[in-house]
């Protein structure tokens, strides 16, 4: 489970602005404080004289526990005269104390050297949001996948509709929820508008809430992008090589979008080989029937595919049109 080091830097952003305005703003109510009620002005005085002669103490290694003992209990009486004249006051008892977003790591991202419960929601939170810029994720849940909209009927295959999206949806909510980076490629299949993207995108959903990292593009915009990035113009781009290579789950939508040239196939070609050597997950929609990926595409992508991949085809007429 590795997040790009922008998500990181970005966190850290975050975190380091929490803390900086938890103790301006305990910087003011400190002033207030003491303006109101002057005692604390003095408690406080005497509070730092303490805090600097046990630090001494420790600084020039003084054998004198008694004395670092004595100084802490002085110390504690003193905090809890100033608490009783913050109450009497109508003030909080800890009011001169800053008020940090998470008070378990206050604000530090880290317990123990170890990522605060905080820092993890927060490289999740900015994941999804890197995500929700080019997708509705938000939109594309399990729970709002309707079966409902699909036809009874059985094709011309002899395949019932809805019982061929019940099946996909099980098996795409049981691969979400056992998601590990040694899950199973997968290949979704069908025309336009039977739910291909929804059923990604609720992957997408519970993988990155479960901490894994996820690349989510279109065909078209991966293969512009990292044609950009080779070429030095990736100033505005979203997709670079090393994000959609390194990345615990990539999504590639609408497969047979992009330009279709011969640098599109090897930048494709690169992608799907290069997470498959890696072992790394990949989930591929596409409008095409498996006859067509094989006149579209050469021999190189298309036995990677059928070889590595877990077809998903769906059945049916576009579910959006009522």
């Amino acid at each position: 489970m590795s997040y790009p080091k922008e998500i990181y830097l970005k966190a850290e952003r975050i975190l380091e602005k929490r803390r900086d305005n938890a103790v301006m703003e305990a910087q003011l109510r400190a002033e207030k404080i003491r303006e109101d009620v002057p005692e604390i002005d003095k408690l406080q005085g005497e509070l730092s004289g303490i805090g600097l002669e046990i630090s001494r103490l420790f600084f020039y290694r003084e054998n004198a526990p008694e004395k670092v003992e004595e100084l802490r209990a002085k110390s504690k009486a003193l905090t809890d005269k100033r608490a009783q004249l913050l109450v009497k006051n109508g003030y909080a008892e800890n009011a001169m104390q800053p008020e940090y977003v998470c008070s378990v790591c206050e604000d530090r991202g880290f317990v123990s050297g170890r990522l605060c419960t905080c820092h993890r929601q927060l490289l999740k939170d900015i994941m999804r949001d890197e995500i929700k810029k080019v997708a509705p994720l938000d939109d594309c849940t399990f729970d709002n996948f309707d079966t409902e909209k699909y036809d009874t009927a059985p094709d011309e295959n002899g395949i019932v509709p809805r019982q061929r999206a019940e099946s996909i949806l099980d098996a795409a909510h049981r691969y979400a929820q056992g998601f590990s980076q040694n899950s199973k490629n997968i290949l979704f299949l069908g025309a336009t508008g039977l739910g291909k993207t929804h059923l990604s995108l609720a992957i997408v959903n519970v993988v990155i809430n479960r901490g894994f990292s996820v690349c989510y593009g279109t065909s078209q915009n991966i293969c512009e992008d990292l044609q950009s990035e080779q070429f030095g113009r990736d100033s505005d781009i979203i997709y670079k090589k090393r994000r959609v290579l390194d990345c615990d789950l990539l999504v590639i939508d609408d497969l047979g979008t992009e330009i279709d040239n011969q640098y599109s196939i090897a930048t494709l070609y690169n992608i799907i080989n290069s997470r498959i050597l890696a072992k790394k997950p990949t989930i591929i929609s596409t409008n095409y029937e498996p006859t067509e990926l094989y006149k579209k595409y050469d021999q190189r992508i298309t036995s990677r595919i059928t070889g590595e991949y877990m077809a998903m085809q769906f059945a049916g007429k576009d579910i959006r049109i009522s």
